[in-house]
């Protein structure tokens, strides 16, 4: 158990919440691998139906906590391999987990905080939300999240973000393609976000989850048959089945909600 990190279970909603507000809640080896932790749990609990993490305080999430990394120069090098790979594995498992999850993000979203962000499947933020990958302003490129970066953000972009270091704003992070909606009300975004990925199939969501992390890996005979596969199992599972028929019967599918 950790004090870093809130959970709470809406209904189908299950919101976490980082809770290191008094250092505008930087990414610590125990906050990593709590979230990491919370998000594998997300995806085995069927009541779950999408994630919003979201962060307490004035910032979503500064980056990495700079004590944390410091500490690095003083342990061996096999233990810090270990570290550097919790922040890749729990980044790994938001995009890997079959339920979308949503970043709601305000005040300031920089370094680790932009690949939360990147992570994440969707993404609003507070029109005062900031954004930036200011590792090279301390001496280490953005090495963990670059990956993750390359899901949402162009290579001009993101080489842009990554070169200068330079803080953004909301509406360029917009442009960028980090973020889907900029609103000064992202909570309301949110909501709306939710119903709608509520009327959608649960297995539907996840299959568009592993097409979109699956398909750039793939060769082009490997993607046929990926998609081929997917689409003949899905359109007889008793999901796609009960879809269809919802359609012709024009009523909601069991999935949806009232």
């Amino acid at each position: 158990m950790t004090t870093l990190l809130r959970l709470q279970v809406e209904g189908p909603r299950l919101s976490i919440t980082l809770a290191r507000p008094e250092v505008h809640n930087a990414l610590n080896g125990e906050l990593i691998a709590a979230l990491g932790r919370a998000v594998r749990e997300a995806a085995a609990l069927p009541e779950v139906r999408y994630v919003v993490l979201a962060g307490e305080g004035p910032s979503f999430c500064a980056g990495g906590d700079l004590a944390f990394m410091r500490a690095m120069a003083g342990r061996p090098a096999e233990v810090n391999r270990v570290e550097a790979g919790a922040l890749f594995e729990t980044l790994d498992a938001m995009v890997s987990c079959p339920k979308p999850i949503i970043a709601r993000v305000h005040g300031a979203a920089l370094a680790g905080g932009m690949g939360l962000v990147a992570a994440a499947d969707l993404a609003v933020a507070h029109p005062a939300a900031r954004f930036g990958l200011t590792e090279v302003r301390v001496g280490v490129p953005p090495a963990m999240i670059f990956p993750f970066l390359l899901r949402k953000v162009a290579r001009h972009h993101l080489l842009w973000a990554a070169l200068t270091g330079e803080r953004f704003p909301a509406a360029r992070a917009l442009e960028m393609g980090l973020v889907n909606e900029v609103a000064e009300d992202p909570d309301g975004v949110v909501a709306t976000w939710g119903r709608d990925l509520l009327a959608g199939g649960p297995e539907a969501l996840a299959g568009v989850k592993h097409l979109a992390r699956r398909l750039p890996q793939l060769s082009w005979d490997e993607v046929r048959a990926l998609t081929v596969d997917l689409i003949v199992r899905s359109a007889v599972s008793p999901e796609g089945q009960e879809g269809m028929l919802a359609f012709l019967e024009k009523r909601r599918p069991r999935w949806a909600p009232e």
